[in-house]
């Protein structure tokens, strides 16, 4: 087994001068780095009083899982040998927010659109998803289940 160890850091800059004063008071602004990257320009949602042009973390958590299904698949169709020439992903979450103001992402669902060569292997494709869930460390990190509801297309010969 290989550990492997990840670090970023998250910068508050939402401070208006007078600090968290009041619920009001302060921006949801942030920046989310990690060494030799570009940051992240984060927030919280709009309904939280975020700032829409930023990137939220519900909307980082759901990227991650289809960031990570999507690499474990494309590594699965190596390995069952099938060749994906298109991939996207339209990823959805659902998140309960409770009275007490606790909450948690309860489900996502991963609509990948998958486009691959062969024909006769599209149930291999279909089937890959699983298999790529399985994989996934984001997946098997989380609470709640992750649903695919995959689209695989053939590219025309031409």
């Amino acid at each position: 087994m290989t550990d492997h160890t990840y670090e970023v850091s998250v910068r508050w800059t939402g401070d208006r001068g007078t600090g968290t004063s009041g619920y009001r008071d302060y921006g949801r602004d942030h920046d989310v780095t990690a060494p030799g990257k570009h940051a992240i320009a984060g927030s919280a949602d709009p309904a939280f009083r975020g700032d829409r042009d930023r990137w939220n973390p519900e909307e980082m958590l759901l990227g991650a899982l289809a960031q990570c299904h999507m690499m474990s698949y494309l590594y699965v169709a190596v390995q069952r040998g099938f060749t994906v020439v298109d991939y996207e992903d339209t990823a959805t979450a659902s998140l309960d927010v409770h009275r007490d103001g606790t909450g948690e992402v309860t489900e996502v669902t991963l609509h990948p659109v998958v486009t691959v060569l062969e024909a006769d292997l599209v149930a291999d494709a279909e089937a890959a998803h699983a298999e790529a869930n399985r994989l996934c460390f984001i997946a098997r990190s989380v609470a709640f289940p992750v649903h695919h509801t995959p689209v695989t297309k053939v590219r025309a010969a031409g």
